[in-house]
C-alpha cells in the first residue's frame, strides 16, 4: 500500500526560509520579499551565473535562471520547498515531502508559511544575529555553573547596575580559566529556566566584544523569558539594556541578543504576551529591525514602538528616565 503524502499541506507549512537554514544558505536581501545569492543547486555549473538564485518568502518559491539550472530541468526555472528539497537531496519530491515532514515536525499554523528566516546584510541588520533561523533543535542545558565570578568588579558601577540586578541575572566577572577567562559572563537560560549558555563580554578591548560557546543557537532564546510573567513584555535588543530595563522597575523585558528576531523568537514572544513594547537602540539598524519586527508581530497581538534619541541604547539612560520613557 503505497502511504498518502499531502503535498499541498507540506508546501503550505513549510516556509522556505527554514529549508534555506537547513542547508544553510545565506543570501541577502533585496527587495521587500525577494531575497538573492549564489546558486546553492547540485545542477548548476554556470560559472558566469554567480547570482542568479532568488527566492520569494512570500510566495514561498524559488528560481534559478542559469542555463545549467535550467537545462536540468528542462527549461523550469524553479519551484516550491519540495523541488528545492528534491534537487539537493537527488531525490523524488515523495521523498522529499517525508524528509520536509522529518525535519519540521511541527510548524505553528498561526504563524504561517509566509514568515520567511532571513539573514543580515547591508539592507538589514549587520550587529544581530547571523543565524536567524531555527532548526527546532533545543539548546542543551549545561551540566554545571561558571566559578569564581566576581560580582563586585568596577565594571557594573560603570554600567550603573546595582548589586541586586548583579545578583538576579547571575553576572559577573570570570576569574577560571578558558574561552571566558577574563570576561565578564552573562547566564542565558531557556524559556523553561534551565541554563543553556553564557554569553562572554570582553571589557579590555578584546575582540569579539561578545563569545557564545560553539554549537549554542541564540535564535532560540529570548534573553530573561523565563523571569517574565506578565502577558505584556518590552523588547530589547542586548544583555545590559535588559538588565537596565529591569532595574527601572519594569521586569517584564526581553532581549532578542541581536536587533533581529528569528522565527523562534516570534513564536515565543505570540504564544506567552499579547502586548508587545519594541525598546530597541536608536541607530538606523536598530529603527529599521523595529518596523520589520512590528510588522510581523502586530498580526498575532498589540505592539508599541518607543524610538530611542538618534544613537541612544536603553542602557544608556538612567532608571529614573527610563520609567519616563516607558509610562
Amino acid at each position: 500500500m503505497t502511504t498518502f503524502v499531502d503535498f499541498r499541506s507540506v508546501r503550505q507549512s513549510v516556509p522556505i526560509g527554514r529549508v534555506l537554514d537547513h542547508y544553510e544558505i545565506r543570501l541577502r536581501r533585496v527587495g521587500g520579499e525577494i531575497l538573492r545569492g549564489s546558486c546553492p543547486l547540485p545542477t548548476h555549473t554556470s560559472e558566469k551565473s554567480k547570482y542568479s538564485f532568488t527566492v520569494n518568502v512570500v510566495l514561498n518559491v524559488w528560481a534559478c535562471h542559469s542555463v545549467s539550472c535550467m537545462s536540468v530541468r528542462g527549461g523550469k526555472a524553479g519551484g516550491d520547498v519540495l523541488d528545492l528539497v528534491a534537487l539537493m537531496e537527488d531525490c523524488s519530491v515523495r521523498e522529499a515531502a517525508s524528509k520536509l515532514r522529518e525535519w519540521f515536525p511541527i510548524i505553528p499554523a498561526r504563524i504561517g508559511a509566509n514568515l520567511p528566516v532571513v539573514h543580515p546584510d547591508e539592507d538589514t541588520c549587520t550587529k544581530g544575529d547571523k543565524e536567524q533561523g531555527t532548526d527546532l533543535l533545543a539548546n542543551k542545558p549545561l551540566p554545571s555553573v561558571l566559578s569564581p565570578i566576581d560580582q563586585t568588579h568596577p565594571y557594573f558601577r560603570k554600567r550603573g547596575l546595582t548589586l541586586e540586578t548583579i545578583e538576579t541575572f547571575g553576572v559577573g566577572y570570570f576569574q577560571g580559566a578558558g574561552v571566558m577567562a577574563g570576561r565578564i559572563v552573562i547566564p542565558i537560560h531557556n524559556e523553561r529556566g534551565e541554563l543553556v549558555a553564557y554569553a562572554g563580554r570582553s571589557i579590555d578591548g578584546r575582540e569579539p566584544r561578545y563569545r557564545l560557546p560553539a554549537g549554542f543557537r541564540r535564535s532560540l532564546e529570548l534573553f530573561n523569558l523565563n523571569r517574565v510573567t506578565a502577558q505584556e513584555v518590552i523588547v530589547v535588543e542586548g544583555f545590559f539594556d535588559c538588565m537596565k530595563v529591569w532595574q527601572s522597575l519594569n521586569p517584564f523585558v526581553v532581549a532578542l541578543m541581536g536587533c533581529a528576531m528569528s522565527h523562534r523568537q516570534e513564536e515565543l514572544l505570540v504564544r506567552r504576551f499579547k502586548r508587545v513594547t519594541l525598546l530597541l537602540d536608536g541607530d538606523e539598524p536598530g529603527r529599521r529591525a523595529a518596523e520589520r519586527i512590528a510588522s510581523r508581530l502586530v498580526r498575532h497581538l498589540f505592539v508599541r514602538i518607543i524610538e530611542l534619541p538618534f544613537g541612544k541604547q536603553p542602557d544608556q539612560f538612567s532608571s529614573e528616565d527610563l520609567r519616563v520613557l516607558l509610562l
